[in-house]
């Protein structure tokens, strides 16, 4: 029996009105708009400031969008999974929340953790409902408020990231386009150089932990710089391999959206043209979950049907994986 694919049948995005641009940070840490443009590519990052908004309601935002560009109705949706590290609350689920803000009666909904990986994760998870025959519309949600776990006195962390979240729509496919083949990992012993140190069971909140600024982003660049690079370059490699594509059969690379130098980094070490990379760290930067469904928006216009894409992604605990798929419209 042939195998049934997932295919995204749409994308959406949404970004805090709110721009946070270098020179604004010049003020704020020391810093300068050129060392920021030569060591990440990043010119500027948009931030949720509306007080009372979080991760889920720039799911919201984007969801919306989703479902006019489908014609999808409310009660059609059954299953909605949010990839993000700065849930609106450790609990109830941000899925469940964005699923109640939506008015989602006939869905239900879970968060995955994987920081920078998370989409990747989450789209191999939801095309499996989709592939089983358990489910015919998934909604995939990529969404991180990082502002709200960046300390801004670390010039180190508070360049790179921004707020923002993306969704797709995963249908059963009606031919050979969808997800075809995913290459995930994992190594634990990635989070000594890139983490959150408190909030969690290990550390729990308390007056020392938010004294001592625990409760945001820690990173050592240069470990994890050699990883993501070593990382995604592999995965990738690996993917093309065993589906016998070369990359004049590959239409596109959509890495995370981390680092210029990493992204460049890696498509020289896959002898890749930098004009088949999609890159919109420039005005973005790092999104976290939200970065790769992102390069899928903004360069939608330029997809074909049946277009290979190669989705490669790295993130802190390490995570990182690559997944292949046949663009379906």
């Amino acid at each position: 029996m042939k195998r049934k694919l997932a295919a995204i049948t749409g994308v959406a995005g949404y970004l805090p009105e709110y721009i946070l641009t270098n020179k604004e940070l010049e003020k704020m840490v020391d810093t300068s708009e050129t060392w920021i443009v030569e060591r990440t590519g990043i010119r500027q990052r948009h931030i949720l400031k509306e007080p009372g908004k979080a991760t889920s309601d720039m799911g919201v935002e984007a969801v919306k969008q989703l479902l006019e560009k489908t014609g999808t109705k409310h009660e059609e949706v059954e299953l909605v999974i949010v990839a993000t590290v700065t849930p609106d609350y450790i609990f109830p689920d941000t899925a469940n929340v964005l699923c109640d803000k939506m008015g989602f009666k006939n869905a239900w909904g879970f968060d995955l953790h994987a920081a920078c990986s998370g989409f990747l994760f989450a789209l191999n998870t939801a095309a499996k409902f989709i592939e089983s025959g358990t489910h015919k519309k998934v909604i995939l949600v990529g969404a991180d408020m990082m502002s709200s776990i960046i300390d801004y006195q670390d010039r180190t962390t508070c360049i790179i990231f921004g707020d923002g979240a993306a969704a797709v729509m995963l249908e059963p496919s009606e031919d050979d386009c969808g997800v075809i083949d995913a290459l995930l990992r994992g190594d634990g012993s990635g989070r000594t150089v890139l983490h959150q140190k408190a909030g969690g069971s290990l550390h729990p909140a308390s007056i020392e932990t938010v004294t001592n600024r625990e409760h945001y982003v820690y990173q050592n660049g240069r470990p994890v710089f050699k990883a993501a690079v070593q990382g995604m370059s592999d995965v990738v490699q690996k993917v093309m391999v065993r589906n016998n594509l070369s990359k004049d059969d590959v239409a596109w690379i959509v890495p995370h959206q981390a680092n210029i130098r990493i992204i460049e980094s890696v498509a020289g070490q896959l002898d890749f043209p930098m004009e088949k990379v999609m890159v919109n760290i420039q005005k973005y930067g790092n999104t976290t979950a939200a970065t790769i469904p992102l390069c899928l928006r903004d360069y939608e216009g330029q997809l074909k049907k049946g277009d290979n894409l190669i989705l490669t992604a790295f993130g802190g605990g390490f995570t990182w994986g690559a997944i292949y798929l046949k663009w379906a419209y």
